[in-house]
């Protein structure tokens, strides 16, 4: 089950939003008994009901388990530079890599 940001950033994106809208007209809060939303200012949007925050999870959680690989991923690349250098020296050798990063960390 994703969390209520990634149910929340997910809806958004659905209604041709963007992330951004978190910056300063959406607050999450927690009270001790749970996530909910405090605030939402969102233009043009109204606030998500309970039903469209469940129906956002199976999404959101494909894209927050996503988001987990590509970051991995991005780790085990290495800096740009490096990955030049590698690619200059031995192109077979760096596609090898890659494909073995890639492998090890699969989207869904």
């Amino acid at each position: 089950m994703a969390s209520l940001y990634w149910k929340v950033k997910t809806y958004l994106e659905a209604n041709s939003k963007t992330e951004s809208e978190f910056d300063s007209n959406i607050v999450l809060q927690n009270d001790g008994s749970g996530d909910f939303i405090k605030t939402w200012n969102v233009s043009g949007l109204n606030k998500p009901t309970d039903s469209q925050l469940t129906s956002a999870d199976t999404q959101a959680t494909k894209d927050y388990n996503n988001s987990r690989v590509r970051k991995t991923r991005k780790k085990s690349y290495g800096e740009i530079g490096e990955q030049l250098d590698e690619i200059y020296k031995d192109i077979d050798a760096w596609k090898a890599r890659i494909k073995k990063i890639k492998d090890d960390n699969p989207k869904e």
